[in-house]
Order: structure tokens, then C-alpha cells, then sequence
């Protein structure tokens, strides 16, 4: 099976008259997939500000960050497979165009109306443009691409928290700021990819594309359902940090300082991306279940810190963690991604962000709820102990291979 688009390129070959070469293209795809990743998660430190002009509740906060995961799911079932008919480019730009409104729409907020709108939009943006830029990398490059497909979003993630909680800290009005920043970041992409070249060729289909879907190929099935219970765990426990990390942190360590939040994210999220360059010559199912290991130890390490106020383990654990996420996504995308034809890797690659994403948003509210009723504390604990024992189940299949 060729696995190689017929406009796939070496990286830095020319391209076509006016457009970007290959290895431009992967790079500025890859920042692009990092600049989305990184504005999804700019909003989570700011609610506390909205909270404090507006006063809305904490199940409107819920609401607000259920209409993001909700809107992206929506967009991945529906837009998913969009770019394997009209081209990875095209669907990228109106990715790009609705981020932009999306910006705009934060940066006029006054509201709890204009927030949900916002974040409505800003989900379906990320969901049409993240399955086309994904798809993209790999046609451009089959070893490169995967790797900053598993890189590019925990980058983003960690320098979206971390700098929106710095300018937080000690910027004047940061809800204005960042979203000045991050629509000069946008615009100028998306004068950029106008330049991408097309790396899939358009074909019929496009209208039946459009009914909500999981595309995943026949041939992918058993394997994404081998790596779906640590990829579950893992986008649930980062789920868990962006939502509830920045609270816990600041019980733990006693700080009020909005500073706190955004540093265990971030050093959530680069811990991960060391792992992914670190394990990527790794077989990935060596990975995955490395992974595994990691995750479960980290999450035991940080519940101690937590039960015991030790900043110290909480911090190492979440360090641990991040290196298990890491290496297990790197594992599992590498598991899934030479199984798909270039026709199908949109398809592919939206089925595994929309399982992706729904782990990292739904466990999250379901916790938001929990810890109103039972206590942060309890919530974590029984929450990080759940994310261990799934992780753990990537371990059961190589075990009973072993004593076959």
C-alpha cells in the first residue's frame, strides 16, 4: 500500500509557481496547529476575571467551557473529512477566518453571551482547521509530520496558559491584550497559508462528506480501540489540569497568585512534548505502553502532594504525567497513522481528536460538578486514581501475549 500522496514532497523540494516549498509548508502548518492549540487554551485563566465583572455562577462557567468541547466535536464529526475532497488548503483558510471572528467576538465581549459565542465559534474553528492541518503534515512529510502533529498541540497548549497567565499577572487589561496579540498572530497565518500548496487532490463527495461521522477505516479499527483506553486517561487527566489544575495548585501550594495555574499547565504540556521527541525513534507500541506507566505513576506521585500539601511531589508527579502523556499520544498516533490512505487520513486523524478531545472536556465537567458537591481534594484524588487504573489497561494486552 503507497502511503505517499503523489504531491508529497522531499522537504525544502520546490513547489508550485508562487507557493510555499514542502518543508516551508510543514513548518507553517505546524505553527499554525501550535497558535490554535495555544488560543484554545488562552480563555481558561481568564474566566476568573469574567467571573469577577459579570457574576456568573459556576455552572455558567461549565457551560461556557461544555460549549467549546461541544462545538469542536461537532465540528470534527461534521467538517472531519472535508479536506480529503476539497483539499487541505481551502478547508485551513476557513479554519483560519472563523479563529479570527472567534477573536474578535472575545475581544468585544461584555457578557456571558458574547463569551459563549465566542468560545462556540473558536471550538468549531479549531475542530474544521486541526483534522486539515493534520492530514497536511503527514502528506508533506510521513515521518516529520506525525511528529509535529504529537508535538505542535502540547506546545501550544503550554505557551497558551503560561503566557495569558503572565500577562494576567502583570499586564494592564489582558482580556483586551491577548486577544490583540492573538489577531495579529491569525492574520498574518492566514495571509501566509494562502501560499500553502494542495498536497490532496479534489474528488466528489464533498456534500456526503458532511454527514456526522467517525471515519475510521476498516483497517484502523483494532488498533484504535487497543490505544483508546490510555489515550482516554490521558487526555482526561489533561483535561483535568486546565480545568481544575490552576485551583488545586494554588491550595497546594498556598498562592493566590494567577501565576501558579499557568506554570503547572505549562509544565504539564512541555513535559509531554519532551517525551514525544525523546520516544519518537521508539516502537510505538513500546511507547504507548511507557506511556502508560508514566502516566499512572505520575498521577500517584501528585496525589500524594495534594493529600499531603507537598508542592514538591505534586510538581515532580505532574512532571511524570506530562513525560506518560507524551510518549503514549506519540505511541498511539504513530500506532494509527500509517494505516491510512492518503484519501483517508482527514477522516482518520478527526476520529482520533474528536475521542481526544471528548476525554479531555467531558470527565473534566463531570469533575467541575463533582468538586462543587464533594470538595476539590476528594474530586482529584478519586479522579486521578480512575486516569491511573485506565491507563493501566494498556499493560493487560502485552501481558497476555507474554505468558501465550
Amino acid at each position: 500500500m503507497n502511503m505517499n500522496h503523489p504531491s508529497s514532497e522531499h522537504a525544502g523540494a520546490p513547489s508550485a509557481a508562487g507557493r510555499l516549498t514542502s518543508g516551508q509548508a510543514l513548518w507553517l502548518k505546524g505553527v499554525i496547529l501550535m497558535s490554535f492549540l495555544a488560543a484554545s487554551s488562552v480563555p481558561s485563566p481568564l474566566y476568573a476575571l469574567y467571573r469577577a465583572s459579570w457574576g456568573f455562577s459556576a455552572l455558567t462557567l461549565t457551560i461556557v467551557f461544555a460549549s467549546y468541547a461541544l462545538a469542536l466535536l461537532l465540528a470534527l464529526l461534521v467538517f472531519g473529512a472535508l479536506s480529503d475532497y476539497r483539499g487541505r488548503r481551502e478547508v485551513l483558510l476557513a479554519g483560519l477566518v472563523l479563529e479570527i471572528v472567534a477573536i474578535l467576538l472575545f475581544w468585544r465581549a461584555d457578557s456571558v453571551g458574547w463569551l459563549l459565542a465566542a468560545r462556540i465559534l473558536q471550538g468549531a474553528a479549531t475542530g474544521i482547521a486541526t483534522s486539515a492541518l493534520s492530514a497536511g503534515l503527514i502528506d508533506l512529510h510521513p515521518e516529520r509530520g506525525p511528529l509535529i502533529n504529537s508535538v505542535a498541540p502540547m506546545v501550544g497548549l503550554g505557551v497558551g496558559a503560561l503566557g495569558v497567565t503572565i500577562l494576567v499577572e502583570f499586564a494592564p487589561a489582558p482580556t483586551r491584550l491577548v486577544f490583540d496579540l492573538l489577531l495579529l498572530v491569525f492574520a498574518l497565518q492566514l495571509v501566509a497559508a494562502y501560499f500553502l500548496p494542495e498536497t490532496a487532490q479534489r474528488r466528489p463527495g464533498a456534500w456526503r462528506s458532511l454527514r456526522p461521522s467517525v471515519g475510521i477505516p476498516p483497517y484502523a479499527r483494532s488498533t484504535m480501540m487497543r490505544v483508546l483506553p490510555v489515550n482516554t486517561a490521558q487526555w482526561a487527566l489533561g483535561g483535568f489540569y486546565f480545568s481544575l489544575g490552576p485551583t488545586l495548585a494554588r491550595s497546594v501550594t498556598g498562592s493566590k497568585a494567577p501565576l501558579i495555574g499557568g506554570v503547572l499547565i505549562a509544565v504539564m504540556a512541555f513535559s509531554s512534548a519532551a517525551a514525544i521527541a525523546l520516544v519518537r525513534n521508539l516502537n510505538p507500541r513500546t511507547a504507548t505502553t511507557a506511556g502508560a506507566v508514566g502516566v499512572a505513576a505520575g498521577v500517584v506521585l501528585t496525589l500524594g502532594g495534594i493529600h499531603w500539601l507537598w508542592s514538591g511531589a505534586a510538581l515532580a508527579g505532574t512532571v511524570i504525567a506530562g513525560l506518560g502523556f507524551g510518549a503514549a499520544f506519540s505511541g498511539s498516533l504513530r500506532s494509527l497513522v500509517p494505516l491510512a490512505q492518503a484519501h483517508e487520513r482527514a477522516a482518520l486523524m478527526s476520529g482520533f481528536f474528536a475521542a481526544s478531545y471528548l476525554a479531555f472536556s467531558v470527565p473534566a465537567i463531570v469533575a467541575g460538578l463533582l468538586a462543587s458537591r464533594f470538595g476539590l481534594q476528594a474530586t482529584a484524588i478519586g479522579y486521578g486514581l480512575a486516569a491511573a487504573m485506565l491507563a493501566l489497561t494498556a499493560l493487560v494486552p502485552t501481558r497476555t501475549r507474554q505468558r501465550a
